[in-house]
């Protein structure tokens, strides 16, 4: 039988499959290799921008949040040293006045201080317009705590937890206490004790913002704002009373809210002026010396623009002015800081009311 002298080296169908198919293989497995690589890559990336992200808005952040904190230390300073120079206005008087009476001044009895980075509203509240919360009768703390409250049931709870506090009344026998804080039996040191009394709550006794009928927020002040450890049992005085003393004393809402608007502009400096509103002058006076003052300063920052800023910040003082013994000038030559609050509620804490150019000091 007679063969090709190429049959040998002719290759198969069979062979030419099985070489092609190697080939063909590996092209798809570097094909799926790079396609895997690109995903890689674009999850690392996204992963990585994710991070960047984060990391961005973590550094945003803690910016703002020191950039707040050391806004609102300076708007502490501010009012902290305000503090301190209107108690040194208290000691050295109004010129040739012995004692500071803010009938000389424009607006109430407060200063308005305006300083580069920013302005500040100070109050100054005599401690004897408030009631003497030691010494008040039952009948003139309930009538005060039923205005505030506006429950004449929760006011009542609240007058006996008082007098029970001070070792009297109908609260001094009572066994139920809303708190482990049992009564002292004693008089009230601090006016913060009112806090521990049963019924009482910071809203009470710091103030809250209230709806008005037309849905808007107005400011109303607690019980602190009208009784003291340092207060009077009256005359009190029209300049420095507050809104609900003056209520519990017999006046209308109307008539206070004419009062109110009225002394911002100008104190009353006669009953009078006062008893022309309509409001009940038999517990009231003007001019009076006072020894013991609230200071209570707001401060809020000025933006480089020079538009207001929102931060805000209060601090307030008692101070007393101290009397010589044996002097019958009663010339104050001492002036002592009593408490010292380095965050203060005020209604001007929203907004308080920017000053003109300059200081006010008349």
């Amino acid at each position: 039988m007679k063969t090709s002298k190429y049959a040998g080296t002719t290759p198969s169908l069979s062979r030419l499959c099985k070489d092609s198919e190697p080939r063909e293989s590996s092209s798809g497995n570097r094909d799926r290799q790079k396609g895997g690589a690109l995903l890689t890559v674009l999850w690392v990336s996204a992963a990585l921008a994710a991070i960047a992200f984060s990391v961005s808005m973590s550094i945003r952040a803690e910016t703002d949040r020191a950039g707040t904190a050391a806004d609102g230390l300076r708007a502490m300073y501010l009012a902290t040293g305000s503090v301190d120079r209107a108690a040194q206005w208290l000691l050295w008087g109004t010129g040739s006045d012995r004692f500071f009476d803010y009938r000389r001044y424009t607006d109430k009895p407060r200063l308005t201080y305006s300083y580069p980075s920013g302005d500040v509203v100070v109050e100054m509240m005599p401690e004897t317009a408030k009631l003497d919360i030691n010494h008040v009768s039952g009948d003139d703390l309930l009538r005060l705590v039923t205005v505030v409250t506006g429950d004449s049931a929760r006011a009542r709870e609240i007058t006996e937890g008082i007098l029970g506090w001070r070792g009297g009344g109908s609260g001094a026998d009572s066994p139920a206490q809303a708190s482990t804080f049992q009564p002292r039996r004693a008089s009230f040191e601090e006016i913060e004790e009112l806090l521990l009394v049963r019924g009482m709550t910071p809203e009470l006794y710091y103030g809250n913002y209230v709806a008005e009928g037309d849905g808007r927020l107005s400011p109303r002040g607690g019980l602190r704002d009208s009784l003291s450890v340092w207060g009077s049992l009256g005359p009190f005085d029209a300049n420095g009373a507050s809104p609900a003393l003056l209520e519990s004393l017999g006046a209308s809402p109307e008539a206070i809210a004419q009062l109110v608007q009225r002394r911002a502009q100008q104190p009353f400096h006669n009953l009078a002026e006062v008893a022309a509103l309509g409001i009940p002058t038999d517990r009231l006076s003007v001019g009076l010396e006072h020894l013991i003052w609230n200071i209570r300063a707001t401060a809020r920052l000025r933006r480089p623009d020079g538009s207001p800023s929102e931060v805000v910040r209060s601090a307030s003082a008692v101070a007393k002015l101290v009397l010589p013994p044996r002097n019958r000038q009663r010339d104050p030559k001492q002036l002592r800081v009593l408490r010292f609050y380095e965050d203060a509620w005020s209604e001007f804490a929203v907004a308080p009311p920017a000053p003109p150019s300059g200081v006010l000091l008349q």
